[in-house]
This record gives structure tokens, C-alpha cells and sequence, in this order.
């Protein structure tokens, strides 16, 4: 029996129970499944049961080889990487909320990734490993010649997806940006559709539409939106990445034409992979590895999924295994939490970073800085007249850009400073990326320095708790200002950033405002208007084969050079 069969035979249903949507330890199960891919053998009432579990039924199958090693699919795999896998597998995408705003995530990401092409430090790190090289039917990476391998290919879309920090966010008791997911799927969804239509098989053979790429997205985004809710890697030194690394390894398994079973595989080799340490985000260590580490994740997931692609197996126990398991090496013997079963949440309540390219729990206090400069013009006054300032803020802002009285050495120092966003804000009436750069009129501008000096942050429990509440998601900050002269402004509280769901309508031209000005540099404009128009079209956007929408927006050159 070949490997893949002996995978295929040990793939069973076996229990279907429906689940509360409180939240429990250990994980929650796919709520609803798609009848179009259900197995003829599962009965009609067992297929409209709300939620239910998939896992690897005990089989003892003979090995063809004398010599492979026990298989870990032998024994049930944990639960919480059953239930992913079962989601990537059996669910159905029906939210319409949700694919519209996975195109606008789309667009909105490739567009931020076009940006970073224009800042030399990201274009050093991107290319062919070997210079000059070619790969036939590869990835092609937008906005440049490029053409490279998948597991390069994802690195390079993932790097400058993630580089200037202005893709999409999710916050809770762990941060991330689901939309760094995008570096892997459009990698490997445009390798494998180029691959087949050069006549190649891999995953049957199907060339992948734009709609699939947007599909893939929902669910990267829930894996690691919902991993993020209740369970804090950042506490225990982690970086958020080994969400996207998982999540990434799911979806692409399935697009790679994978089974259930060895979903399973991958994603218990992404658990065992090793994870990054959060210190490059924080001070002393604070650099620029934080605008690639997603693309390492992506490129992670890629490689790990073609290796169960070739054969390998997975470890049933990666999660709970006693002593070795991640629980007990990394996760100081917790298992994970989940709030919600796997469904289109994530998606449709995501954060969009339309106004600022910034670290997304100060877009409140940059927008109260903005409104606060208003009123002192109209008072005659400036920022050389503000004394101090006090920023009435959440904890997860305290814990992550608090940086009162760190030295600013480099762009990723300034980009996740509270206080340096707001006081460019003030100073200058702005905030744009090319403000984190060393030899920028910001970076050297002694009352930018001086007054970030002057911004303090306390926390407010009421905007901690509204920040962890799944009803409101608010991401809270107010401002007051006292003058020199003694006089005290009126506070200035914005509570939802404009790329929350509560100001979705406001901000979706926004968002195509900001995809125009990211890609009009890089195209002419015939392409652009082309590139809007598609955008702007979900049914023609939605059918489109990706590869054919990818080649629009190959390069003859990359605009920050390298």
C-alpha cells in the first residue's frame, strides 16, 4: 500500500457532537459542514449538526516499508489540530460580509506590499537565493521580475506584505496580522495554477481563481484570529508568528491537493517547528527582523507542507505530549483556549489600517492628536506650546509601544513608540512611513524628541476590558493636553479606529484610496486604472484565474531598486 493510500485508509469519521460556543479549554469544532464535500456515508441529520469533531480513526494498516518508522497517525491527534484540519477540509465559506472583506483585505495587502518596494532595506532582502535564477511555472512576486520557488516565493510576498506595518490587524489576548497568511496562499496558488497549466497535477490538476485565494484567506485568517483570542504566546516570550505559520500550513495543505490526514501531519510540524522569539520587537533587540519574520513563517509553511507532500509523516501528540509536547516546553504546561468554534469571525471583524502606517493600538491616539491640532490652530498654538500630554490608554498599548524614555535607534524602534507617533503628529500634522526613517525630517527633529519625552500613558481598565470584549473589539485611546501657560484642553477620546467594523462603510473608499496611491508608482497608468476597475468588480475580480492576475502586476524593474 503506498503512503498516500495508507494516509488516505486512516482518515475516518468518527464522532459528531455539537459544542457550546463558550469558551472551553482544548479547542471547538468546525460549525457547520459543507454538504457539497461530505462523505455520502455520514447520514442527513448527522450533516446539519452544528459542530462536530473529525479525527483519525485507531487502524492498523500494514506498511509496505519494513523499515519506515511508526506512523504517529496511528494514534488520535490532539484535538486542537483535528479541528483545524477538519475546518480546512470540511467547511463551507458562506458569510458574503466575509468575502467582501477579504477582497478589500486583498487589495489593501498587495497594495501594502507594493509600498515597501519603495524602501531599499526591504529590497535587500528579496529575490532569487541564488542570483539570476528563474524558476519555471514559479511564484511571480508582484511589483518586481521575480520569479522564484514557492517556499522562497512565500518569503518574499510575506516580507513585504509585513514590512512597513500597515496591513491588517487582529488584537486580543495575542496581536497579529491575519493578512501576512497572503504571502503563502498567493505563493503557492500561483506556482500550482502555473504548474497545471503548464500540465502538471498538483491538487488535481486545478487552477486556482482569485475567489479560492480570497476562500483561503477566511480561513487563514480564522485559525489564527481565533488562536489569538484567548491564548497570550506573547506572555511567554513568543512572537505572534507561529500563528501565521499554522494558519498558513492549513490553508496551503488543502491547496496543494493534501488530505485530511495529512493536514494534520503538517500542522503538528508547524507546532514542533520551533517559534520565534519576540525580543527583536522589543527594546534592546528592537530591528528589523520584525518586517520579515512573517515571511519566514509563510516560507516555513510552504516547506513544511510540501515535505508531508513528499511523505512525511506528523506527531499526533506535538500539543500535549508530556514533558516534549509545546504545551509543556513553550507554553508553561497550558493548553490553548478557544472562545468560538471555527467559522468566518475573524474576517468579518478585522482591522483594517487605513489612516496611519502604524503599529495599530496607537491609530486612536494619532487620530486624537490629529483632532486635538485643529483646535490648537484655532487657539493660535502649536506644538512647541504643549507642556505634557497624557494618554489614557489600554494595556496591550502599555505592554507593547510604551517607549516614554527608550532611545529611538532605527525605524522599528520609532514605528512601535506611541509617543513618537503622536508627537510627529502633532509637530508635523502627519504620520507617514518615510517619518521612521533615520535622516527624516521626524527622526532628527529635536521637539519631536523633546515632547515624545512629554507623552505618558495610564491605563484605563474600562478600555482594556472593551478591548477584549468580542461585541465592541475597541482599541481605546484619549488625549489630554495641557499647555505651557497652564491652560488644560478638553480630552479627546476616539474609541474605534476607522479600520474597525463599526466604520467599515466609512472607510471602504478609503482603503481604495489607499491601494490607488500604493500601486500608482509602479505601473502605468493604463494598469492602474485596470487593477481599480478589477477591484472595484467583486464578480469579474472573483473569477479571474490567479496566475492572469498576478502577471498584472509584474515588473521589468523594482522601483526602490536593490
Amino acid at each position: 500500500m503506498s503512503l498516500t493510500a495508507q494516509r488516505i485508509s486512516r482518515t475516518a469519521f468518527r464522532t459528531l457532537t455539537s459544542r457550546s460556543s463558550a469558551r472551553t479549554t482544548g479547542s471547538f469544532s468546525t460549525p457547520r459542514l459543507s454538504t457539497a464535500r461530505a462523505t455520502p456515508a455520514i447520514s442527513s441529520t448527522l450533516q446539519t449538526s452544528r459542530a462536530f469533531t473529525m479525527s483519525a480513526a485507531k487502524q492498523s494498516v500494514p506498511s509496505s516499508d519494513a523499515t519506515a518508522e511508526p506512523r504517529a497517525g496511528a494514534r488520535e491527534f490532539d484535538s486542537e489540530i483535528s479541528d483545524m484540519a477538519n475546518y480546512i477540509h470540511n467547511y463551507q465559506v458562506n458569510s458574503e460580509l466575509a468575502l467582501d472583506t477579504a477582497r478589500f483585505v486583498f487589495l489593501d495587502t498587495l497594495g501594502c506590499g507594493l509600498k515597501a518596494l519603495e524602501f531599499p532595506h526591504c529590497t535587500n532582502n528579496l529575490g532569487p537565493i541564488v542570483p539570476g535564477t528563474v524558476v519555471p511555472n514559479g511564484t511571480k512576486v508582484p511589483g518586481t521580475p521575480y520569479q522564484l520557488d514557492p517556499v522562497n516565493g512565500a518569503f518574499n510576498i510575506g516580507a513585504m506584505i509585513r514590512w512597513l506595518d500597515f496591513n491588517d490587524c487582529w488584537l486580543a489576548a495575542e496581536w497579529g496580522h491575519p493578512s501576512d497568511n497572503l504571502g503563502a496562499i498567493l505563493a503557492v496558488a500561483d506556482w500550482v495554477s502555473r504548474t497545471n497549466r503548464a500540465g502538471g497535477n498538483i491538487g488535481q490538476g486545478k487552477i486556482l481563481t482569485v475567489k479560492d485565494v480570497l476562500e483561503g484567506m477566511i480561513k487563514a485568517h480564522e485559525i489564527q484570529g481565533c488562536l489569538a483570542l484567548e491564548n497570550s504566546f506573547n506572555k511567554v516570550g513568543l512572537d505572534h508568528v507561529v500563528n501565521v505559520k499554522v494558519a498558513s500550513t492549513a490553508v496551503v495543505s488543502k491547496m496543494l491537493g493534501m488530505s485530511e490526514s495529512q493536514t494534520r501531519d503538517a500542522i503538528s510540524q508547524a507546532f514542533v517547528d520551533g517559534q520565534s522569539l519576540r525580543t527583536y520587537r522589543h527594546s534592546p533587540n528592537t530591528m528589523s527582523r520584525k518586517s520579515w519574520a512573517a515571511g519566514d513563517a509563510c516560507q516555513r509553511a510552504v516547506n513544511l507542507c510540501l515535505k508531508v507532500l513528499n511523505g512525511e509523516g506528523g506527531m499526533a501528540t506535538v500539543l500535549s505530549a508530556p514533558t516534549w509536547g509545546f504545551y509543556d516546553v513553550l507554553f508553561k504546561g497550558k493548553k490553548f483556549e478557544f472562545q468560538r468554534p471555527y467559522g468566518e469571525y475573524v474576517m468579518e471583524n478585522v482591522l483594517f489600517k487605513v489612516s496611519y502606517p502604524a503599529e495599530f493600538h496607537s491609530q486612536t491616539a494619532i487620530e486624537a492628536a490629529k483632532r486635538i491640532n485643529k483646535k490648537l490652530r484655532d487657539q493660535g498654538k502649536s506644538a512647541a506650546d504643549i507642556k505634557s500630554v497624557v494618554n489614557r490608554t489600554h494595556e496591550a498599548c502599555i505592554r507593547i509601544i510604551d517607549k516614554q524614555f527608550k532611545a529611538m535607534d532605527n525605524f522599528a524602534d520609532r514605528d512601535h513608540c506611541v509617543q513618537y507617533m503622536v508627537a510627529t503628529m502633532f509637530v508635523f500634522d502627519r504620520l507617514e512611513a518615510t517619518d521612521y526613517t533615520d535622516s527624516s525630517e521626524a527622526a532628527t527633529s529635536p521637539l519631536v524628541e523633546d515632547l515624545r519625552k512629554r507623552i505618558s500613558c495610564v491605563e484605563d481598565p474600562q478600555f482594556t476590558a472593551d478591548y477584549h470584549d468580542p461585541e465592541k473589539r475597541t482599541i481605546s485611546n484619549a488625549l489630554t493636553v495641557t499647555l505651557n501657560d497652564g491652560t488644560v484642553l478638553e480630552e479627546v477620546v476616539v474609541e474605534a479606529p476607522l479600520g474597525h467594523k463599526w466604520r467599515r462603510e466609512e472607510a471602504k473608499p478609503e482603503i481604495m484610496a489607499k491601494y490607488l496611491r500604493h500601486i500608482t508608482p509602479h505601473f502605468e497608468k493604463a494598469k492602474v486604472d485596470q487593477l481599480v476597475k478589477l477591484g472595484n468588480d467583486p464578480k469579474s475580480l472573483y473569477a479571474m484565474e490567479v496566475d492572469k492576475y498576478v502577471d498584472l502586476y509584474e515588473t521589468g524593474k523594482i522601483l526602490g531598486g536593490k
